[in-house]
């Protein structure tokens, strides 16, 4: 338990340098895959709502303390999108690999929506068509194509983990 835990939060850590440093600087079409959303919804996918939750919650105030304006709105986001994978858990698991790249899509879809109204909603801009065309779409799909070797990258992580812990026992 403690040593998942302990690579859980390395996974998260790794993930959120990569983001703000390495996949910044080869940004395609100006946006850059949200790791981080990777990282949640895997873990949220593979063990479940209340690790998909604390692992969410865990990077989304990393991303407060970092860029957000106000403390716990990125937190509640990646929680959310974190509880609900964990919950699809109960209902589909499986081996392919679609079901994966649709709740990649959902979620990048869903974070980029909220951050859509509390950044750009409140402040009067309307635009959500251009919105969606130049920001949502590209990150989207850069997302789900990084997502998926990060997916099972994180996945054979914890089968071995899985498997040393059974050895172990």
């Amino acid at each position: 338990m403690i040593k998942k835990t302990l690579v859980s939060v390395l996974v998260i850590i790794i993930a959120f340098l990569l983001q703000t440093t390495v996949f910044k600087s080869i940004a395609l079409a100006d946006v850059v895959p949200n790791l981080l959303i990777i990282v949640t919804v895997t873990y949220g996918y593979i063990r479940g709502r209340t690790h998909g939750m604390w692992i969410g919650f865990v990077c989304g105030l990393m991303l407060d303390m970092m860029y957000g304006s106000v403390i716990g709105l990125y937190a509640f986001i990646y929680m959310t999108i974190g509880f609900f994978i964990g919950y699809i858990k109960k209902i589909f698991f499986t081996d392919n690999i679609l079901l994966p790249v649709v709740l990649f899509s959902i979620s990048d879809f869903v974070y980029c929506f909220y951050y859509f109204i509390t950044e750009f909603l409140l402040r009067g801009r309307l635009n959500f068509f251009f919105y969606f065309l130049h920001v949502i779409l590209p990150e989207m799909m850069y997302t789900v194509l990084v997502g998926i070797g990060f997916f099972y990258l994180i996945r054979m992580i914890d089968n071995i983990l899985a498997i040393r812990t059974q050895e172990e026992l």
